[in-house]
């Protein structure tokens, strides 16, 4: 078993169909663990996508669901490329538990929709300007490990422009005020904004300073991640700096998070105003 680096999408998508498929059989998680001679909880961590699909096991949940042939096969078929590690595998040593969760959904997310109380959020940051924080954030860390967290974001980056995802940023203006790395690194992180609001597939909105209270005023870092397909539904991540990170898939939940965010981007500025200052 490869080291955990957190599901893909075909992981989890897998995944789900196993847990539909047992519930619309009717099958109870005790009767399904009965059929591996297995821990109920083992059955949970599969349909959790807390472990790897092993062909053996998901044969016989499969048998166990009385799952005709033309529905088993393709789910057997996908079991190897659900299996392989993302492509973030290499980069887990530089990674937070909850990273590798997140970054598994972000990964083939058509949406992202980002925001940040106090910075310039994540997916826009210059790589000078990352560093700066990073060596805020993990003070323990080497320089080299330093560079790993760098990449990682650099190639997250990419790997987001490359498929054309869609990327929706809001954050105040004083993110472009709170000097991270020096006066050097801020010309260059707002430049880097500018011309990133004039992709296509890239919306930026800063919230002025002068700005009244709004729906996001308060709230700590949200993002809400939307993937093609039908068996995930929207995720919500909600971050409390040093504290923790929630990952929410709950979906009234994620739509309350959705709402606030709808009515703070319909209060500020239309996207491709000039950013404060420039």
């Amino acid at each position: 078993m490869r080291p955990r680096s957190g599901p893909t999408v075909e992981h989890r998508v897998l995944a789900v169909r196993l847990r539909l498929l047992r519930e619309r059989a009717g099958i109870s998680l005790q009767t399904a663990a009965e059929a591996l001679d297995a821990h109920p909880a083992t059955v949970r961590r599969i349909e959790r996508a807390e472990t790897g699909l092993d062909a053996r096991q998901v044969g016989e949940l499969l048998d166990c669901y009385g799952v005709p042939a033309a529905v088993a096969e393709p789910i057997m078929a996908g079991l190897g490329a659900a299996n392989l590690p993302g492509w973030w595998h290499r980069w887990r040593d530089a990674m937070e538990t909850w990273q590798q969760d997140v970054i598994g959904v972000e990964s083939s997310a058509s949406l992202v929709r980002t925001w940040h109380p106090a910075l310039v959020p994540e997916l826009l940051r210059t790589p000078a300007y990352a560093a700066a924080l990073y060596r805020t954030q993990y003070p323990d860390d080497t320089p080299a490990q330093l560079d790993r967290r760098v990449e990682l974001l650099r190639e997250r980056q990419h790997r987001l422009r490359e498929r054309g995802a869609a990327l929706w940023a809001l954050m105040p203006a004083a993110a472009l005020h709170t000097t991270v790395g020096g006066r050097a690194v801020m010309d260059e992180q707002r430049e880097r904004l500018t011309e990133a609001a004039r992709r296509p597939h890239l919306t930026v909105q800063v919230v002025p300073l002068d700005h009244p209270p709004h729906a996001m005023t308060g709230v700590p870092p949200l993002h809400l991640l939307r993937v093609p397909a039908p068996e995930i539904g929207d995720q919500a991540v909600l971050e409390t700096p040093g504290v923790r990170v929630d990952i929410v898939d709950d979906p009234e939940t994620v739509m309350n998070h959705r709402i606030r965010l709808d009515a703070a981007c319909a209060a500020a500025p239309h996207p491709g105003m000039p950013l404060p200052g420039n």
